[in-house]
């Protein structure tokens, strides 16, 4: 059965552009939520859309965790079940792309050392699969931004979470962060203290629209470019450029009688990725769908059109490093 969004995004079907460039997906989600499933079919669905997706890599959504044994290892679960799907994928079945050639899982880091054991049981359950973990740090003082959050203002300074975050980086394994654009001044300080972690920044600093926000994007721009600035300057700090779709950035697309267009979307979005990539350079910038999140907002080919259309002026190689060798690289795939 078709969904109502399903629906309302075939109301605008593209051709893919460049459809030849390889593409790593270095971003997306698998969930079965009542109501709502994101699985192997509607991920090779939308991989179907004409781009050249060879690999993606699985990024932790609080999906599948264990109901019982010990709190610390129910996130576990989550890798168990991206494993299985990572093997169905594996076989062929399902297209050529290479889904879920890396897993990152989410493990607490406030648990300082002892967060070693539960690497320790991501490793042992992901078949040489995972690569990190996600452990959001996104805090804001507005109830609107973060209803619910359990997180705690200046968490990236915390004795327990760098104890635990230098036991991941002893580990080998890398840490994608969750943030806010208020916090990026705190996440590059903790990459000047643990410059041999690989830290992949998620969502270009996940710049705010909602809440006290609403209405001040030339205010939050100008806060995240310095931020951006700041973090950049860290060498052991790549940027996955994306996450424009979720509601939180604040654009209203979601809520429109007709999906925008890719034309549409790059428009908005250049500014924000030109800046980025300004910054970072193209060999320490990955694209990323952030599906099935972003999907609230545009198309799977939708998303990458409008990245393509932005990148059109970059060399062959710069293209081949955002669109692929970044990513490869940040998660040893």
């Amino acid at each position: 059965m078709t969904s109502p969004r399903e629906t309302w995004l075939a109301q605008v079907v593209e051709d893919a552009i460049e459809p030849d460039l390889p593409i790593c997906d270095p971003h997306h989600h698998f969930w079965d939520r009542e109501g709502d499933r994101y699985l192997l079919d509607q991920l090779t669905d939308d991989l179907g859309g004409g781009h050249n997706v060879t690999q993606t890599v699985f990024i932790e959504c609080h999906s599948m965790y264990r109901a019982r044994g010990p709190e610390e290892l129910r996130s576990v679960g989550e890798t168990e079940f991206v494993q299985g799907l990572a093997a169905q994928s594996a076989s062929g079945q399902y297209g050529p792309t290479e889904v879920a050639a890396g897993i990152v899982s989410n493990a607490d880091l406030m648990l300082g050392d002892a967060v070693q054991s539960v690497l320790e049981a991501h490793q042992a359950a992901s078949g040489n699969r995972f690569r990190g973990i996600r452990f959001s740090c996104g805090w804001d003082a507005s109830p609107e931004v973060s209803p619910g959050s359990t997180n705690t203002q200046g968490m990236l300074a915390d004795s327990r979470f760098r104890a635990g975050f230098d036991r991941l980086q002893r580990m080998g394994l890398s840490f994608d962060a969750l943030v806010y654009h208020t916090q990026l001044g705190e996440l590059a300080e903790l990459a000047g203290a643990f410059p041999d972690a690989v830290i992949i920044l998620n969502h270009i600093g996940r710049p705010l629209g909602v809440g006290p926000y609403a209405g001040r994007r030339d205010e939050v721009f100008a806060d995240w470019q310095k931020g951006i600035a700041s973090v950049a300057e860290r060498e052991n700090v790549v940027c996955k450029l994306g996450g424009f779709g979720n509601v939180i950035s604040g654009y209203d697309w979601h809520r429109r009688d007709v999906p925008p267009a890719s034309e549409d979307v790059a428009e908005t979005i250049r500014p924000w990725l030109e800046h980025c990539i300004e910054h970072f350079g193209p060999e320490r910038c990955m694209f990323e769908s952030n599906f099935p999140v972003d999907k609230n907002s545009y198309a799977y080919t939708t998303c990458w059109n409008a990245f393509k259309r932005v990148t059109g002026g970059y060399s062959d190689s710069e293209k081949a490093a955002m669109y692929q060798g970044t990513a490869v690289r940040a998660y040893r795939l």
